[in-house]
Formats: structure tokens, C-alpha cells, sequence
């Protein structure tokens, strides 16, 4: 994928969740239909092998499962990348039990619209997404892509199912192993990353990079010693990452320079960086409610829910020359983009 262009994508994160709840089918087609160019999903995977599309292994915060008498004696408590959490895994189940589970809003509070969903869509399968994909390229005209981000890696290892070995199944079970400018495999962690350079997979592999902490693979290895993510965002670790990853994407505050009460006042000089270094560069996530913005932006402290000035943070997000945007609501990333290229470009909005 080249950087040359910069006409940012809008990829859809986990769909269109600002309308409809993630990882839905409807949440799929509806960003496609709005106008993303790429959607996200985040692949987990159950006891049989099979990768689904969650938030998280843990799923009772997307899924009616805790309503389900059936499934009362799964709740159990684990220790994943160091985090203890109790609920229902989805490395307890089979696909088929899976199946029968309905998808909820995981922002219900903030997403009452997307809420007003909840049970109406069953859990999808990586290889249904990329049916969907095909189906919806096929539709709309346009070559359509996928950001694969793979989550937990290093934990899933742990208990026997290698999340990139399956999803090197999937890709080759569907056709999408000979779809390089349209395939996007995000993680953070690298060690999974490099396994899928090294097997050969042609895609565009990216480096997660969140705001603290450490990759957890490099943490199960080395402890206290693991070098933090925002080493990896200065020079020096930007220059580590050429040549082992393709870009890497970063929580949107990096993207700014911050002034008083973390007020954004401009653009930071990571993307110049990293495109200085041959590495493309993507932004999660950008969100219109004010809960979610920069307090720059807000226009409520109260009203969180409510939408602030989000046209000026994704202006701002897209005046750095990032590559692509991910965005809850992809009709309103399109948006921003045709401004922001029309502007840039000084042609008719």
C-alpha cells in the first residue's frame, strides 16, 4: 500500500457502531453503503478454531450471553495480557454454541440509537465478513477492504490456538490470500506480526501502538524490561520498526500537540516521521460525542453523549497527511475527508 497518493481511508471501525452494534452484519453493510472504503474487525477465536468477530474474548458486554441460562456455568474468571476479568469466554465455546448468541451494543449508554438494535443480529465469523465484502464490492463497483486486527495473540498461544495460523486458513479458504492491496493485518503485538511476514502473506501489516503500557507478547517475555509503546513512536523506535512492519496506527492524541488541560493545539510530527521512515500511518478512533473528543472540541462537559465540534478534530486529525482514519460513524469520515481534500486540493467541497 503506498502513502504517495494521501487520500486517507475511511475504514469503518468494527462496521458502522455509531448507528448499528459492532461486528454485525448490519453494521457491515451499513459503513460500506455510507461510503468506507475498508472495515475493521477484530478476530478472537472459539474452542473449536473457528475466528469470530468480538470486541474481546470476553463477551458479555456484546452479547446476551449473561441472559442465557444455558450458558450460567461458563462464567468463570481468567487473566488475560494481565488484565482479570470474569464473564464468559469465547475459548469456552463452540461455534455452534456461539451462533446462537445475539450481538449488543457495547456503548449502549452513549449509543442509544445503535442500542435500540440490541438482539437483532446474530455473531459473525471472520469468513462471513469477507463473503460480505465480496458481496458488497460487487454491489457498490468498487474494490472494498479489510484491516484484519487480531487481539490477544500471545494469550491465545498460551492455550493452542495460534490466531495467525488460523487466520492464514481463512484467508486461503476464502481467496483473500491472493488480495494483498485490499488485506490490512493490524495487531500489538509484533511477534504475531512477524510470524505472518515471515510465512510470506502478502498484506499490509501494521503495528497497534496505544497510548501506555507495552505489548503484552514482549511483557509475557521480559517483564518490567518490555520496552513501552510510546518508545516505539520516537525516532529511534520508528527507525526499529522500518522494514518489520508496513505502518503503524496510533490513538488519535498522538496525532496532536497538546497544550494546556490537554487541549489539542495543533498537529504533532509523528506522521512526517514516520512517512519520512517509508511507514504509512492510521488514527483509532475518531468519534463525534463529546465523551470521545479532545477537550478542545467538546461542547459540553455534561452532555456527553451529545455531539461536540468533531468537524474540527477530524480536520485536525487530517491535516497531519494521516493514511487512513477509523471512524464509528463512516458517513461522517467521508464527510470530513471531501472537505478536507477539497480544501487541500482547492476544489469544489
Amino acid at each position: 500500500m503506498s502513502s504517495a497518493a494521501r487520500i486517507p481511508l475511511i475504514i469503518g471501525h468494527r462496521g458502522a457502531p455509531g448507528y448499528r452494534p459492532e461486528h454485525t452484519e448490519a453494521s457491515y453493510r451499513l459503513a460500506f453503503e455510507l461510503g468506507a472504503d475498508a472495515v475493521e474487525p477484530d478476530i478472537v477465536a472459539t474452542r473449536d478454531g473457528v475466528l469470530v468477530l468480538r470486541h474481546e474474548n470476553e463477551i458479555s458486554g456484546t452479547t446476551d450471553v449473561a441472559k442465557r441460562p444455558e450458558f450460567a456455568a461458563r462464567k468463570t474468571t481468567k487473566t488475560v495480557d494481565g488484565v482479570t476479568l470474569t464473564g464468559w469466554f469465547t475459548e469456552d465455546f463452540t461455534w455452534a454454541e456461539l451462533s446462537t448468541l445475539r450481538a449488543r451494543e457495547r456503548l449502549a449508554k452513549h449509543r442509544p440509537d445503535s442500542a435500540g438494535f440490541d438482539g437483532r443480529f446474530g455473531i459473525l465469523r471472520l469468513t462471513d465478513l469477507l463473503a460480505i465484502i465480496d458481496e458488497e464490492s460487487a454491489r457498490l463497483g468498487r474494490d472494498l477492504s479489510v484491516v484484519v486486527e487480531i487481539k490477544h495473540a500471545d494469550y491465545f498461544d498460551t492455550i493452542g490456538l495460534p490466531l495467525d495460523e488460523l487466520l492464514l486458513r481463512d484467508l486461503d479458504r476464502t481467496g483473500w490470500l491472493q488480495r494483498g492491496d485490499r488485506l490490512i493485518v493490524e495487531a500489538f503485538e509484533l511477534d504475531v506480526l512477524d510470524r505472518l511476514r515471515a510465512s510470506g502473506l502478502d498484506a499490509h501489516l501494521v503495528f497497534l501502538v496505544e497510548r501506555t503500557g507495552a505489548p503484552a507478547d514482549q511483557v509475557a517475555r521480559h517483564g518490567a524490561a518490555a520496552t513501552p509503546f510510546e518508545a516505539y513512536l520516537s525516532d529511534a523506535g520508528l527507525d526499529g520498526l522500518r522494514g518489520r512492519v508496513d505502518g503503524i496506527s496510533v490513538n488519535k492524541h498522538a496525532l496532536f500537540a497538546l497544550g494546556k488541560r490537554g487541549h489539542a493545539v495543533g498537529p504533532s510530527d509523528l506522521v512526517t516521521r514516520a512517512h519520512a521512515r517509508g511507514l504509512t500511518v492510521f488514527t483509532w478512533t475518531l468519534r463525534p460525542e463529546n465523551r470521545f473528543l479532545n477537550p478542545r472540541f467538546q461542547r459540553s462537559a455534561i452532555q456527553k453523549a451529545a455531539w461536540g465540534n468533531w468537524q474540527s478534530e477530524f480536520q485536525l486529525a487530517l491535516a497531519t497527511g494521516i493514511d487512513g482514519i477509523f471512524v464509528d460513524q463512516p458517513d461522517l469520515g467521508v464527510a470530513a475527508r471531501d472537505r478536507f481534500l477539497a480544501e487541500r486540493d482547492g476544489t469544489p467541497a
